[in-house]
């Protein structure tokens, strides 16, 4: 008889993606959130805290959580801005920022179609509070980033250049249907 297992075991491809977000996320000044996001809008990635647990990195790395020592109670790390006040996010915001970038890449690809501008590779917004940001992945997939306001846009999209360049050929269908199902099972 079998054991039953509790823990779903991401394979190589999951792991390697997730540790490129966290890099992002870790490694980008003023990076409050970031989600990946399949072309029919559904999240398959969140840097939101327990939606990508410590997984290893390429090559069998170091156990890591995703946000570290200091998580506030409700499980969300206090990210810093500039003057080294807190600052927060919504609760459930992996969810909220999957549901704003697809609608924001939907409208830019109704727009450039309206336009016939080509294919949209990058959407920018710039809000008082805080900066928005949309690449395109691959086959329609997204890359969303919520940052805060003063963060290096040109360092942002930069890092966002790289992860989209890394990410895109693994993103295969198997690798999006891997990641959506670890998505509603960690729901």
């Amino acid at each position: 008889m079998n054991a039953p297992t509790t823990a779903h075991t991401p394979s190589r491809q999951a792991r390697n993606l997730r540790w490129l977000l966290s890099n992002l996320v870790d490694e980008v000044p003023g990076v409050r959130s970031v989600a990946v996001v399949s072309s029919d809008g559904l999240l398959l990635l969140s840097s939101e805290p327990g939606r990508t647990a410590g997984d290893a990195g390429p090559g069998g790395g170091p156990e890591r959580e995703e946000h570290g020592e200091g998580e506030n109670a409700d499980g969300a790390a206090p990210r810093r801005e500039s003057g080294g006040r807190p600052e927060r996010g919504p609760r459930d915001a992996g969810a909220d920022l999957a549901t704003i970038v697809s609608g924001l890449g939907s409208l830019t690809q109704g727009a450039s179609k309206l336009m016939d501008a080509g294919p949209v590779k990058q959407t920018m917004v710039a809000m008082d509070e805080g900066s928005l940001f949309v690449m395109s992945i691959s086959d329609g997939s997204l890359l969303g980033v919520h940052a805060a306001p003063d963060c290096d846009m040109s360092v942002v999209a930069y890092h966002m250049a790289l992860f989209v360049g890394r990410a895109g050929h693994v993103l295969t269908p198997e690798l999006r249907t891997e990641l959506r199902t670890s998505m509603e099972l960690d729901q």
